[in-house]
């Protein structure tokens, strides 16, 4: 009997620790197909994930960005419309990372670990048609503050040409955030940044004074970890002979000097290919509007725009970029033909550094005499610690950085039958239930990044007992501003010092509500 017992304590033992997740057996594939492609060598991920080693001693932080929904980043919201390249883990996915940090970050059998990603160094679609690089290298400072930054890349093209695809690749992968990719023709690009003397010229919200009309010609954009993919047969964008290429790129706050050199890869159609069909954009402003208007956003308001496209033809849509500046607070987009309603697309944390063009992974079909609506909301108070106007004014259309926009670029062809069966992305990536919606709002924390004095700002839509909590990126608490303290529906602002601070990361969280809420800052 006491043998038997043995027996079944030693098997239940063995199943237990069987059972625990691993590295090798769980983790490392959950990593490498979400995160390895920005945390590696030489790209924007703050650390590298492609090893157990690496990955071991950031357990406890992979655990704590991963519950809170901050990793992996995707603005979207997953449930109202579905992109190409969708970021997002699964709830089981999320527990597995839990329970092997909680177990220690056991390694288990080295034999069973997936082989670590390749990523090419110098294309990840083939061998390209036409290559463009920078003239020079370019310098961006160590100021921790973002940089947004116009390149422009002769292309010496003889004839017109239709591109199947853009890929850029990025000379400093620890900088350059994303992309905006157009071209121009009237050699206004040229001039403006011989009008500078560094390399490039600045423009925060578009390719410059002079240059509306490069929105409209866009190709798709870079984003990191997102690869490029080709149009499919018979769809193209044209690029002219003798067009200067535009790259927009944002740089991302640093605190040491960094040297970027980035280069293009651009594939062509093939001769035999038959494109017949041109990929357009068209463009949502409040003067293209159906409805149009001004952009008129008076201070101390907070102001919800309201702006739609009819439709007159069928078209068949394949891209969405909204796009506003620091006053932006969320975006509604949606197409109504009769009774249906069409999601578009839904963001109800707009974040301007996180910005980017969203791919559908299938045609969406809008049937002519459709409408398109979009809805985006702007907060020009005192209370939005982003406003760059302090104390807050007037603020209209423009690309200055005290400007605002309401810009909605949708990149589409004219609808052709059996277009509703082409899919660009035949896997739906992981989709997880992120809970109720927010009824709540906790603001960047501002200024952020800060040496001490920094402003934490949340608003709650009905009295609540709140916790604030500030954690390191291993998810160690470091301090707790207030707990479970009942707080009237409004806006509050805490006032922090963080001067004492070790340099780097940290998150505040606001707790005890519908969900968790965080946000990330940085101490110099």
């Amino acid at each position: 009997m006491k043998n038997l017992l043995l027996v079944c304590i030693m098997v239940l033992t063995t199943y237990s620790v069987n059972s625990q997740a691993t590295y090798a057996d769980d983790v490392a594939e959950i990593l490498y197909d979400n995160c390895t492609t920005c945390h590696r060598p030489g790209e924007i991920g703050p650390f590298s994930l492609t090893s157990y080693e690496e990955a071991a001693v950031w357990a406890n932080s992979i655990k704590f960005v991963t519950e809170l929904k901050y990793m992996p980043p995707w603005p979207p919201d997953r449930e109202y419309s579905h992109f190409q390249g969708e970021r997002g883990l699964t709830e089981g996915q999320i527990q597995t990372l839990a329970e092997w940090a909680d177990n220690g970050a056991p390694r288990g059998n080295p034999d069973n670990e997936p082989a670590v990603p390749t990523f090419p160094s110098g294309s990840q679609l083939g061998t390209p048609d036409l290559v463009l690089s920078f003239e020079e290298a370019y310098l961006h400072k160590g100021t921790g503050v973002d940089e947004y930054r116009v390149f422009v890349l002769p292309t010496g093209l003889a004839e017109d040409k239709v591109v199947k695809s853009i890929e850029l690749r990025p000379g400093n992968g620890k900088i350059v955030h994303h992309a905006l990719i157009s071209y121009d023709l009237s050699g206004t690009a040229q001039q403006l940044d011989d009008d500078t003397p560094e390399y490039g010229y600045t423009s925060f919200g578009g390719f410059g004074d002079g240059l509306e009309i490069a929105f409209l010609r866009q190709f798709p954009g870079y984003v990191p970890g997102q690869r490029p993919s080709f149009f499919p047969d018979g769809l193209g964008q044209l690029l002219p002979a003798g067009a200067d290429l535009l790259l927009q790129i944002h740089y991302a706050p640093i605190a040491a000097d960094e040297w970027d050199s980035t280069s293009v890869n651009i594939f062509f159609a093939d001769e035999d290919e038959v494109v017949d069909r041109m990929v357009q954009n068209s463009i949502i402003t409040p003067f293209t509007a159906s409805n149009p208007g001004l952009l008129w956003l008076p201070a101390n308001q907070i102001k919800r725009q309201h702006y739609y496209l009819d439709i007159p033809v069928d078209v068949s849509v394949m891209a969405i970029w909204p796009h506003m500046h620091l006053l932006g607070k969320d975006w509604e987009v949606f197409s109504v033909n009769g009774n249906d309603t069409l999601p578009l697309i839904k963001i109800d944390d707009w974040d301007f550094n996180w910005q980017g063009a969203y791919n559908y992974n299938r045609f969406q079909i809008i049937p002519a005499g459709s409408r398109i609506h979009g809805l985006a909301t702007y907060d020009n108070t005192v209370d939005n610690p982003l406003n760059p106007n302090d104390p807050p004014a007037l603020v209209t259309w423009g690309e200055k950085t005290t400007d605002e926009m309401f810009y909605l670029p949708i990149s589409y062809v004219q609808y052709r039958s059996g277009d509703e069966d082409i899919i660009f992305n035949d896997s739906l990536s992981s989709t997880y239930n992120p809970g109720p919606g927010s009824v709540h709002r906790l603001f960047p924390p501002w200024p952020n990044p800060s040496r001490d004095q920094i402003e934490f700002s949340f608003e709650l839509n009905h009295r609540a007992d709140v916790t604030l909590n500030i954690y390191d990126v291993s998810g160690n608490r470091v301090d707790q501003l207030i707990n479970r303290v009942k707080m009237e529906a409004g806006l509050h602002h805490i006032n922090y010092n963080i001067s004492s601070y070790s340099l780097g990361t940290y998150f505040i969280t606001m707790e005890g509500l519908d969900r968790t809420y965080f946000r990330m800052f940085q101490k110099l």
